[in-house]
This record gives structure tokens, sequence and C-alpha cells, in this order.
């Protein structure tokens, strides 16, 4: 058996992993890599096997990040079926075209520029018809039911606790008369979140795929609802906007959920909620129509109390760009939930350029952000960006309210790992930057006494029965960290020109001092340029 790392190897995004048994094979995700442009150049890498080979996808959950390459390995040649939950499909079916549309508008705008540049011309990485197409293969199967899929492969789906229809996927192999246990955890959530049933416990595995987002943090300790009331009450006091840029599966309704409850409490003052993304009303719609699906807490407040947890009076919906451009006019605080949940993209850039300068605004971010995304570098504290072609200084109060993650963190995923009661042969970290994944890997060897490795893009590891080893991966990628300073120094070299047209127009007609002043910014330039390449080189 071979298992190859084909994504979230080093880093969150792209998770895919090529699961090779004799002459079958299977992909456990095909996810789309997300953040800075060297990470997402990535999708356009050709794939690392022939499309047309893999017999089927077992796929964990609908986020991008793990379902946004399924179009381009469709139209590429891959014929088989995508094994998912139904609820998972059916997010898919809103998530998919809406990530085509996405990709044919930004191929729009690059040849655009493009040509007047004389560039070549750039095809979007799939389209929306062509996501439609993919959705056609998709075959839904139920929670902890075995799907054969061979003679010597089973399969089931396990709650994961992430999003509504997420799963971990279990994968009984036998090859030469040995049986492997695989466990691929998807993407695990916390304990206790509203609405999602919390994770399955899982008490035997030879082999863990392990997520490992927050392996070296634990969420913040304060109450995330009671700081969420905090920080909306100081903005509506002031008469600022609160803006949460959000994941439109999972996270949106997770915010709504809560803003339910602090509304009925009366801990915030009745101002209006906006959902501005057609994503995110369509994914609300499909869990106001999966019940079945809740928590027993949500469950309850639904049948028992007629209270439904996702609606309320102050919630409106904005479908059409034009409704969402009156946003920015009203003369009324309110709370603006819109996608991205990375502010890279969507209708939240028009939310940010407006709120950004204002001192009484507050954005509230609510979930991961990539190395290389506006809500990263936010939250690192830049000062100025440019959104939309425009420079907007950044003034209204930035939080991230960790809290409300759907990812565990190290205590709970350590004790989730705990409750293992045979060692695993290893356990294989990964959808982790390396200040994650490494010390997870660290404290998983320390406290558990199970073997681990981190692996890199590319890498396979080699696999009889419970006996391990790795091939290394041959193939050079850059760490995105290093890659994001080569972009920053990228965006400074297009701006220097312009900085330096200013300095002579300030330097003529004066000499001496103001003179010297523009070769020593010559100097810094050309010391940093030579301090970076040295650093990279």
């Amino acid at each position: 058996m071979r298992l190859t790392f084909l994504g979230a190897a080093g880093m969150v995004t792209g998770s895919s992993y090529l699961l090779e048994i004799g002459q079958k094979k299977y992909l456990v995700d095909c996810g789309m890599f997300q953040g800075s442009k060297a990470i997402a150049a990535l999708n356009r890498r050709p794939f690392l096997y022939n499309p047309a080979d893999i017999d089927g996808v077992l796929l964990t959950h609908a986020h991008i990040d793990h379902s946004g390459l399924l179009p381009r390995l469709c139209k590429s040649g891959f014929k088989g079926p995508i094994y998912a939950t139904k609820v998972t499909a059916e997010l898919c079916s809103i998530m998919l075209p809406d990530s085509g549309h996405i990709q044919e508008f930004d191929a729009e705008i690059a040849n655009r520029k493009g040509q007047r540049a004389g560039h070549k011309h750039v095809d979007p990485l799939y389209t929306v018809e062509e996501a439609y197409e993919c959705l056609k293969q998709f075959s839904p199967v139920a929670y902890d039911s075995e799907v054969k899929l061979a003679d010597e492969i089973t399969v089931k789906f396990r709650e994961a606790g992430h999003i509504l229809g997420s799963s971990m996927v279990e994968i009984w192999v036998t090859e030469n008369n040995e049986t492997a246990k695989f466990l691929f955890s998807g993407d695990l959530g916390q304990p206790d979140q509203p609405i999602i049933k919390d994770p399955a416990i899982i008490d035997h595995a030879d082999y863990i795929v392990v997520e490992s987002t927050y392996g070296a943090r634990k969420h913040e300790i304060s109450d995330p609802v009671e700081l969420l009331a905090q920080y909306i009450n100081a903005s509506v006091e002031k008469g600022g906007n609160i803006i949460i840029p959000s994941f439109a599966v999972g996270r949106t309704q997770t915010i709504l959920y809560h803003l339910h409850k602090l509304f009925k409490a009366g801990l915030i003052p009745d101002i209006p909620v906006i959902i501005d993304s057609p994503l995110a009303i369509s994914a609300t719609n499909i869990f106001l129509h999966n019940s079945q699906e809740y928590d027993s807490e949500a469950y309850d407040m639904l049948y028992k109390d007629h209270d439904h947890p996702l609606s309320m009076p102050q919630l409106t919906f904005t479908k059409t760009s034009d409704e969402s451009k009156t946003i920015n006019k009203m003369d009324r605080p309110a709370i603006i939930i819109s996608a991205s949940g990375m502010a890279d993209a969507g209708r939240i850039l028009h939310h940010l350029k407006h709120n950004l300068w204002r001192p009484e605004c507050t954005v509230l971010f609510v979930g991961y952000q990539a190395q290389g995304s506006l809500g990263r570098r936010l939250l690192e504290g830049i000062k100025r960006v440019k959104i939309m072609g425009e420079e907007i200084s950044v003034k209204a109060k930035i939080y991230n309210l960790e809290g409300f993650s759907a990812h565990a963190d190290r205590d709970q995923l350590i004790a989730w790992l705990g409750n293992f009661q045979n060692k695993p042969a290893n356990i294989f970290v990964v959808h982790g930057e390396q200040d994650m994944s490494v010390p997870f890997a660290q404290l998983i060897e320390r406290q558990l006494g199970i073997s681990t490795y981190v692996p890199r893009y590319g890498d396979s590891a080699i696999i009889t029965g419970r006996n391990w080893q790795i091939e290394p991966s041959n193939i050079a990628t850059i760490e995105p960290a290093v890659q994001q300073l080569r972009e920053y120094l990228d965006e400074m070299e297009k701006e220097y020109a312009d900085f330096r047209r200013r300095l002579e127009d300030l330097v003529a007609g004066n000499s001496g001092r103001l003179l010297d002043v523009l070769k020593r910014v010559d100097k810094i330039r050309t010391f940093i340029k030579k301090t970076l390449s040295d650093l990279w080189s």
C-alpha cells in the first residue's frame, strides 16, 4: 500500500491524499489551495497522477479547501464516484458552482489586464458548467454504514463535528492477507459546538491522518459569546458597524445561532443583522432543511420550544449586488456578515473598504486566516491595505474570536486521540502550518507515546501491515512564509517607482539634505532586496 500526501502538508489548505492498494486508487479529498498567490498557484500544477486512473473519491466535507479541485479532477478525466454524506453532497451542489463562477471571474479580470500587458490568455481553473457536471458523480452515503468499495476495501463515514455533514473516514484495507485500518480525521470539530454533533469517538486504527490547524494552540479561555456581545455593544455605542468576514458554510450559521440567543436575552441592542453572501444564504437554507443532523440542544429548541435557532426578526438576506450596495448607505449601526471568511474576495471587500477607515467600526474574525490572506495581514496589525485598487487606512478595531473556530485545539485533539485503546502504528500530522504541526507531533509522541510523521508535499508512506517507511518527495517547494516575503517585496517594488517620483518632485529645486535623503532611500531599498535574496537563496 502507498499513501501519498498531495496537499495540506506543511500548510492548511489543499487537502488531498492518494491511497493505492494494488491496482486500486482512491483519493481522500481533493481540495483547493488558498492563501497567498504562491500557494494558490499550486491549483494549476499538473496532478501527480492520471485522474482517469482514480477509482473513487472519499470526501470528508464540503469546504473548498477539501472539495474545491473536484471539478478540475472530473474535467481532467476522472469518471468514478465521489462518496460523501447527504448534507455534504447538498452543500457541494451550491459551493462548487459558486467556486466555478469565481474561477471564471478571476480569469476574465486576469485576461483583461494581461491583454494590455501582452500576457498569455488564462483559462479558468474550471467553469460553472464543469462544476455542475462534476456534481453528477456524487454518491451520497449514510453515517456509520459500511460501504464496500472492492473485495479488499471497506469504508465508513463517521461524524467529525466540524460543519453539518462533515465526516471522518475509516478505511479497512486487506493486502497480501494483512488488514490495516486507516482513519482520516478530516477537519475535527470542537466538542459542544452549537447545532453540530460532537466528533465520534473511535478507539482503534493502525494509521491516523490527523489535522493540526491549531495543534500548538489552545483556544481562548474567555467565553467567545460574551466577547462577541462586548464588541458589538462597544461598536454600537460609538455608532459603528460590526463587520464579520465569515465562511459561508458552518461559521455563518454558528454566528447566527449565538446572535439569536443574545438578542433573545437582551444582551445586545436591537440592530439589523445582514447576511450579505448569496452562498451563505443558500447554505443557511440547507441547514434549515436538515434538522435531522442537529445536535440535541438545537433539535429541542426547534421542536420542543418551537424556536428556530437560525431565525430572528432582525435578520435580513441581501441576494443581489444592488441590495448589497445599499448596506453601506445605512444611517444606523448594523452587524454585517459576509464572505469570504479570509477577506480575500467577495462582497466582504466592499464592506471592509467602507468601514476599515472608521475608528468607530469593528471587524471580527471568527475563523482561520491563511498565510498571505488579507484577514491574516489585518490580524498581524497592518496599518494600510489596498482594496479594489484603493489604499485604505486601517483605523477600525480588529479582533480575532478563535473560540468560534470549528477546529479542535491542541488539548481537544490530544483528548480525542487519547481514546484509542491500542496504539496506532503511526500518526501522520497534516493540515497545519509548520509552527502548528511539528509541535503537535512532538506532543503526541511525548504524551501518548505514539510514533508520528509530519509529511511534506509529495511524500509517500509505503505500508505493509503495521510496518511503514517514507519515500521522501523530490518536488521543489517554497515555504509559504518565505514566499509571502517575496510577494511583499514585489508589492514594494511596484509602489517604489511612484514613491521615488514623489521624492524627486519634492527634491526638485532643493539641494543638499533632501537629495541626500533620496540617495539614502535607494540604499535602504538595495539593502532590503539583498538581505531577502540571501534569505531564500
